[in-house]
């Protein structure tokens, strides 16, 4: 049984990694790794050894502490509410209305996500 603890680290991962419009492959390739390895990652399957977490962390321009944030609070809810909008977000195939969408919840929260080129 996955430890709480990693399956928290794993759904940080996935949802910056969708965030970062990257696949798993593109992650996958960037570590030396397979896709399905970037996968065990984010169920918690599999934990991320410090070293790997900091190259998470670089290929996705977060830092490491990204990974642990809400962690202390009850926020699976949170965290299952906010990969809902991801994957919502990431679906929508028109990119200027994924951009406005994107922009308006920057706006709400008043947080900026960095974009990277497709």
């Amino acid at each position: 049984m996955p430890h709480s603890v990693d399956v928290h680290v794993g759904r940080q991962l996935k949802q910056i990694r969708a965030l970062r419009r990257l696949s798993q492959t593109d992650v996958a390739r960037r570590l030396g790794l397979s896709f399905q390895q970037i996968q065990k990652y984010e169920i918690g399957s599999n934990r991320i050894a410090a070293s790997r977490l900091f190259e998470l962390a670089n290929i996705l321009d977060v830092s490491t502490s990204y990974f642990f944030e809400g962690l202390d609070a009850d926020s699976e809810g949170v965290a299952d509410s906010a990969m809902d909008i991801v994957q919502a977000v990431a679906s929508i195939k028109d990119e200027k209305t994924k951009s406005r969408i994107i922009t308006f919840i920057e706006d709400v929260a008043g947080a900026t996500v960095t974009r990277r080129a497709s």
